[in-house]
């Protein structure tokens, strides 16, 4: 399992625009074989701070499979206004897990 973190600043104004962006980006994940989990959090000291973890099946799987695919077009449409507040966007491996 690879995880990938894309850490955002969006301005609280336009928050509410951001979730509901993916949330309608995150049915393309589900729908998506590569995609294990997703979740969106926003900072709870900063609330501007954003973060999506995606958790996939490979890093192959996320930019060979899911990223290839017609599936992908529809997933960047969505967030693609925010493609600019992106922070940080990188794949971890996880070490160790409760799970």
């Amino acid at each position: 399992m690879i995880l990938e973190y894309i850490r955002y600043r969006i301005p609280t104004e336009h928050g509410a625009e951001f979730a509901d962006a993916y949330a309608r980006a995150a049915r393309v994940l589900d729908a998506d074989e590569h995609c294990a989990s997703w979740e969106i959090a926003r900072g709870v000291e900063h609330p501007e701070n954003w973060v999506v973890r995606i958790t996939w099946d490979s890093l192959a799987g996320h930019e060979q499979g899911f990223r290839t695919s017609a599936r992908f077009a529809e997933f960047f449409a969505a967030v693609r206004p925010y493609f600019g507040a992106i922070q940080e966007m990188k794949h971890y491996e996880v070490v160790h897990s409760d799970r």
